[in-house]
């Protein structure tokens, strides 16, 4: 007969395994469907309004029943990975780990992520795949960067916490409040821009070379390289420094 400590011995390692599988089961998960977000996020390159589109051709079809049925099936099962895509895509975000989270955003979401680069913790990222940030660009906390028609971020630009950058929207005139837009709603943001916290920056925007957006502006046109704007909307109020030779080395906090 085994012995009470070997009895004690087994249930402790029993109830750890159990502690683990139930604390990281959906990152075993998400280990195991990795080929599958691959695959989701290549397809981010297609618009969201295909898919109204594609609902409707299901909807009004006049195949048979169980071809629509069918259909409805496969949409629903897609709609469901793109939920999850999208839901893992924010866990990602809380990992407290600057390698791992890297990791999953170049190998995984497919982001064109330069050496030398931060993307600190809590970020909502939106379609991976459409967003390119260049070498010793820092992307400061609870960052949201939807990219569904492209964001292009230069060098050495800076973002403060909380900077939100919006490419896609509703069309409020469509009858069927449909996402319209296509790829000139690119956001540009140049080398060594500074971006402070909380902005908004709206879609088809180009924020010049070494431009600042002062605490909280909401960005709706274009900013001249090396102007300071600021306010709702945003509006230039001065000029920057035009000598900038800063190189950011992409050094971060451990954790965050």
């Amino acid at each position: 007969m085994r012995s009470l400590t070997d009895i004690t011995a087994i249930t402790l390692a029993y109830t750890t395994l159990l502690i683990f599988i139930l604390v990281y089961v959906k990152w075993i998960v998400f280990a195991m469907l990795s080929p599958i977000i691959r695959i989701i996020s290549k397809r981010e390159k297609q618009r969201d309004s295909k898919e109204v589109s594609l609902s409707k051709t299901i909807y009004d079809s006049a195949d048979s029943r169980k071809k629509r049925i069918l259909r409805i099936l496969t949409m629903g099962v897609a709609r469901k990975l793109r939920g999850y895509h999208r839901w893992m895509m924010i866990e990602t975000g809380h990992i407290p780990s600057h390698h791992i989270r890297n990791f999953i955003y170049r190998r995984l979401y497919l982001i064109d992520l330069a050496p030398n680069t931060a993307i600190y913790y809590g970020a909502e990222i939106r379609a991976g795949i459409n967003l390119h940030i260049s070498e010793g660009t820092i992307i400061g906390d609870k960052a949201i960067l939807d990219a569904r028609n492209g964001i292009l971020i230069g060098r050495n630009v800076n973002f403060s916490s909380d900077v939100h950058i919006w490419t896609e929207q509703h069309d409020h005139s469509d009858p069927e409040f449909r996402c319209l837009s296509d790829s000139s709603y690119q956001v540009k943001i140049c080398d060594r821009a500074w971006i402070g916290p909380s902005v908004t920056i709206l879609h088809s925007v180009t924020i010049g070379e070494g431009a600042v957006v002062a605490a909280g502006s909401v960005v709706t046109k274009d900013v001249a390289p090396f102007s300071i704007v600021a306010g709702i909307p945003a509006k230039k109020i001065g000029e920057r420094n035009r000598d900038l030779r800063y190189s950011l080395s992409g050094d971060h906090l451990s954790f965050l």
